[in-house]
């Protein structure tokens, strides 16, 4: 039961116990990415897409002729967990597959650039997000796009089934 002097104060809805309202999940996975563990994915994307965008601009500021490549591509990683954090922020069928899109080529991207450091450190003169598989940040850019990738498979499961 709505409130109309409470809605029109800009104050959160409430219940019949006074408990804030939740909007009930529509059964497509509306708004459970981004909680329970999503939290957690959606903090880390956070934190990681700050620091590879700041770290990525400050190069290619300073020094982008050094190693143009792997600035580039930190540049790149930054963008595509930028984009993974407004789809668990978001929510829904479509920030979910958003985000499994995502990921996959984060986890794609990760393996090409870690397998080609190895085999070639030369084309790399300095590191990127993913070089040597995210060696630079304890390997959480390999981590990281698993854990989402599971997190996304298992939300988008009907409530009964888990």
């Amino acid at each position: 039961m709505s409130d109309p002097a409470r809605e029109a104060s800009g104050a959160p809805a409430v219940n019949e116990s006074g408990q804030p309202a939740v909007p009930e999940d529509d059964g497509a996975g509306t708004g459970r990415i981004g909680r329970g563990p999503g939290r957690l994915l959606l903090s880390l994307y956070g934190v990681f897409t700050v620091a590879a965008v700041s770290r990525s601009l400050v190069q290619m500021f300073t020094k982008f002729h050094d190693a143009p490549l792997a600035y580039v591509l930190s540049a790149v990683a930054g963008l595509v967990y930028a984009v993974i954090t407004v789809a668990l922020w978001r929510g829904g069928e479509a920030a979910r597959r958003v985000a499994l899109v995502c990921c996959s080529a984060e986890l794609a991207g990760v393996i090409a650039v870690g397998t080609f450091t190895l085999v070639d450190p030369a084309a790399f003169p300095d590191a990127t997000v993913w070089s040597d598989f995210g060696i630079g940040y304890l390997f959480l850019p390999l981590l990281l796009p698993v854990a989402g990738l599971l997190w996304l498979r298992r939300s988008a499961q009907p409530q009964q089934e888990r």
